[in-house]
């Protein structure tokens, strides 16, 4: 039973320290600006879940459908980032 009640106190600590590592944060959606490539919003947030892309303009979303970051990019360069649920 103390090994059960270990392996529990263990894997809660590892799920909450996940959870604090997510990038998806009001902090790293502030530091990201118009202008900026898509080289430099890849080292604040990491790479997309999802990018769709035509006629040199592309809009990737990292996160899902309740908890979001949503940027249109224009040759390369953020126009237009949102976001949702952070």
């Amino acid at each position: 039973m103390k090994h059960l009640t270990k392996f529990v106190f263990v894997a809660l600590l590892f799920s909450l320290v996940l959870a604090g590592c997510s990038k998806l944060n009001q902090e790293n959606y502030d530091k990201i600006k118009i202008g900026m490539d898509y080289q430099q919003v890849i080292e604040i947030i990491g790479n997309p879940d999802k990018c769709d892309a035509a006629l040199g303009a592309k809009s990737c979303i990292w996160g899902g459908e309740k908890k979001n970051i949503t940027i249109k990019f224009v040759a390369d360069k953020v126009a237009l980032p949102t976001m949702k649920g952070i």
